[in-house]
């Protein structure tokens, strides 16, 4: 499998969005793919370092506030920079590979042993050489560690040589007042606490209103004898330099260890910093790499995916379950933002996209970040209380729609916290943690309580009007519409909420007895009685439906509005929510992303095959997949219903979005919902995957364009290779035997299992069965 990305050339323009493409990370600490070196004035940039959850709270300006409209804002911190290495030759000569003369330029991110390397022959003034190599890498066993080495070997240059490694506190976050979706004030968050020099560079940050503080510790290490001199000086109050100055003679290697801690982990971030420094400067740049091979090597075999007969499309693959990991939070203080650690987009916001298309990722290969994704939301769920207070409900939880610390940071409510769904979203993912691992300890410990608080929101907020339950006031997963009755997947999600509430409950009866659960039901102070009506709500939660088209409405009012004048919009007016006003949209037949149609591939067992594709068919046409949510969707249903060639389309709109730039805003970060939703593509659109109450099942289809496509999946303390080629679909087991479905007959599976691809409905077995 490919497990690289390469650059073979400096294009200016493209400066910007490589920085997103080369970011390095590991879920704690991410470094935008910047030069050490910088570029010119005339070079748009975001050099950029964050930290996952570190953050600063900001006013929310509003010409017109309203009640229970938030105050205030968190937004992730653009943090000390440490990736300052730069090389000077005599004669002042700046060594720039953007303004310089270079040959033989190459940039790889390395997906496989974990660093990006870089290097070029640098030819300067006088035409003398010297080749550069710089390496990076952000440590996946010590999350704080941010490591730099260069390499710097003569050609035909045998002079003086000065290495400046800088640590800079005056950092700014980037702002863009032409893009809704990027912040557009507050850039200076960050006041510098202190700078101070030992044997190591040191600069202490706090933030203005969140009170946090960020420590960045960092030291310089060359494989120079005693000849070489060096210094280390307070430049200003804002930076700290170190100076190495030798003549070149042979390859000599220099290594910047920078750690990184911060005061949401670190009771002492400074004293903290210099301890950790002293552990990690102990070993080699080389003994940090084979440590990140180590680990990686365990996460491409727990997550092994492969598309046979397109390298673009594995190349995208890889590039985007790898973006997952390095953004994906990893303790209880994080999750994982809009953008990861990869930029400032959605000002490092988490969103319902976790729970909808990146937790399904890890919830089928690396379980414990799954379950630590649901650990943030069990965390915050005090936070999402209070919302459904605040919003005038009784009892529940109402999960804000962008939060980092668990608080709403929406001030536009009606495509935000109108968006009641995401309470569903969560509720969802926690069943689907449970359905895939049986842990349930977890649930009687965490699970339990959420479902039960999501549940009792859509009590409160519904009504019961002769024998059927409605949902007013509310946004779906379409912000192209907003604030509605009766949304068909805010009200499909509730229903299987409310379900699970009631069934969970069952589940720690038979596991835990009737003693022991009643003691969790006084511990949450929820009775029997009220978890029995939340499934009678469930049985009678009104779904829309139209009976003449065969389809679900997505809300009451949609099908009344006029359809939005597509052949009279230009191309330069997408998406519509940068060119239109809001009201404009709202008042017309067009869906930013898919609404009704995720509903039918999350909660499929609510509507009729004929009536899921009539709304794929209906909804397809009015969708602009304006959000980089919509494309995989679109795709996994287009599976489902044998559109064989529309699921391939939008699957590859999906695989390489970033790689290929083709949303035009990647400079501001990966999207990493989308990446998520390229991995359930395959798996839940091509394989097919379903895991329900009853069981997994698979329902494989294999694009014309591909020779087959293989990965592995962790269920139930089981690993489960499928392997699709164009005649077969090969199943085997590692652990303990197992009963699926393929296509629509069940199998009994000890360790193989091999059918023919479905033609015409006839599938041949052979293996175990």
């Amino acid at each position: 499998m490919k497990h690289d990305i390469i650059e073979n050339e400096i294009l200016k323009d493209k400066l910007i969005i490589n920085e997103s493409i080369f970011s390095i990370g590991n879920g704690y600490l991410g470094v935008r793919g910047n030069f050490e070196e910088g570029y010119v004035e005339d070079c748009p940039t975001i050099r950029g370092t964050y930290i996952n959850a570190l953050h600063d709270i900001v006013d929310i300006t509003y010409a017109e506030k309203a009640f229970g409209f938030p105050d205030t804002m968190q937004k992730i911190l653009n943090i000390i920079d440490s990736q300052g290495l730069i090389i000077e030759l005599e004669d002042g000569e700046i060594v720039s590979p953007v303004t310089g003369n270079i040959t033989e330029y190459k940039r790889r991110l390395d997906m496989k042993n974990g660093y990006v390397t870089r290097s070029f022959i640098y030819h300067n003034k006088k035409n003398q050489a010297l080749k550069i190599t710089y390496k990076r890498m952000v440590s996946f066993k010590q999350l704080e560690l941010f490591c730099i080495q260069v390499d710097i070997e003569p050609i035909s240059y045998f002079g003086e040589v000065i290495v400046k490694s800088t640590l800079d506190g005056d950092v700014y976050n980037y702002t863009d007042k032409s893009d809704p979706r990027v912040a557009s004030g507050h850039a200076k968050l960050l006041n510098i606490v202190s700078t101070s020099i030992e044997d190591y560079l040191a600069v202490l940050v706090k933030t203005s209103h969140s009170e946090l503080f960020c420590s960045c510790v960092s030291t310089l290490i060359s494989t120079l004898d005693n000849n070489n001199y060096k210094v280390a000086k307070l430049t200003n109050s804002r930076q700290v330099e170190e100076v190495h100055k030798f003549k070149l003679i042979e390859k000599t290697s220099f290594t910047k260890y920078t750690i990184y801690t911060d005061s949401l982990r670190h009771k002492k971030p400074l004293e903290d910093s210099i301890e950790l420094l002293t552990k990690v400067k102990a070993h080699s740049f080389d003994y940090w790499i084979k440590e990140q091979t180590k680990y990686l090597a365990k996460f491409w075999e727990s997550t092994y995916i492969d598309v046979k007969g397109e390298k673009d499309i594995q190349e995208g693959l890889q590039f985007n379950i790898y973006q997952l990991l390095q953004s994906v939070g990893k303790d209880k203080y994080s999750n994982i933002a809009a953008k990861g650690l990869t930029g400032e987009g959605y000002e490092g916001h988490y969103f319902w996209d976790t729970e909808v298309f990146i937790f399904p990722v890890f919830v089928l290969t690396n379980p414990e970040i799954a379950k630590n994704l649901l650990m943030y939301r069990y965390n915050t769920l005090e936070h999402a209380k209070e919302i459904a207070i605040t919003t005038g409900h009784k009892s529940g939880a109402l999960y804000p729609w962008r939060t980092i610390n668990g608080t709403e940071c929406s001030g536009y409510f009606p495509a935000g916290t109108a968006q009641y769904h995401i309470s569903g979203d969560i509720a969802y993912a926690f069943i689907s943690y449970y359905l895939t691992t049986k842990d349930i300890q977890f649930m009687y410990d965490y699970g339990a309580e959420v479902l039960f608080e999501t549940a009792r929101l859509w009590m409160d907020l519904g009504h019961k009007e002769g024998n059927s339950f409605y949902l007013d006031g509310v946004t779906g997963p379409d912000e192209y519409t907003a604030i509605v009755n009766n949304n068909y997947y805010t009200n499909a999600i509730a229903k299987y909420n409310l379900y699970w509430a009631n069934k969970i409950y069952i589940e720690l009866i038979k596991t835990y007895g009737e003693d022991r659960t009643t003691q969790l039901l006084a511990k949450l102070d929820i009775t029997v009685l009220e978890i029995q009506k939340f499934k009678k709500i469930s049985d009678i939660m009104y779904l829309p439906y139209d009976k003449g088209l065969d389809i679900n409405p997505q809300d009451d009012s949609f099908l009344n509005k006029k359809v939005w004048d597509f052949e009279g919009t230009k191309k330069e007016q997408y998406p519509l929510l940068m060119n239109f006003h809001p009201l404009t949209i709202y008042r017309h037949q067009v869906l930013k992303q898919a609404d009704t149609i995720l509903a039918h591939l999350m909660l499929e067992d609510y509507a009729k095959e004929s009536t899921i594709k009539n709304c794929y068919d209906y909804y397809e046409r009015l969708t602009t997949h304006d959000s980089s949510l919509s494309y995989c969707v679109s795709s996994m249903v287009a599976c489902k219903l044998g559109y064989e060639k529309e699921a391939y389309k939008y699957f590859m709109e999906t695989a390489r979005l970033d790689l290929d730039n083709t949303h035009n805003n990647t400079k501001d970060g990966l999207h990493m919902a989308n990446m998520g939703g390229s991995f359930m593509g395959i798996v839940y659109g091509f394989a097919g995957l379903r895991i329900k109450e009853e069981g997994i099942s698979f329902n494989p289809i294999l694009s014309d364009e591909w020779q087959g496509y293989q990965f592995n999946i962790k269920y139930i303390n089981r690993v489960i290779d499928i392997d699709v080629s164009t005649k077969h679909i090969q199943i085997s087991i590692e652990g303990e035997p197992l009963k699926l479905k393929i296509y629509d007959q069940e199998y009994f599976i000890e360790k193989e299992l091999t059918v023919n691809l479905r033609k015409n409905g006839i599938n041949t077995v052979r293996g175990d069965n």
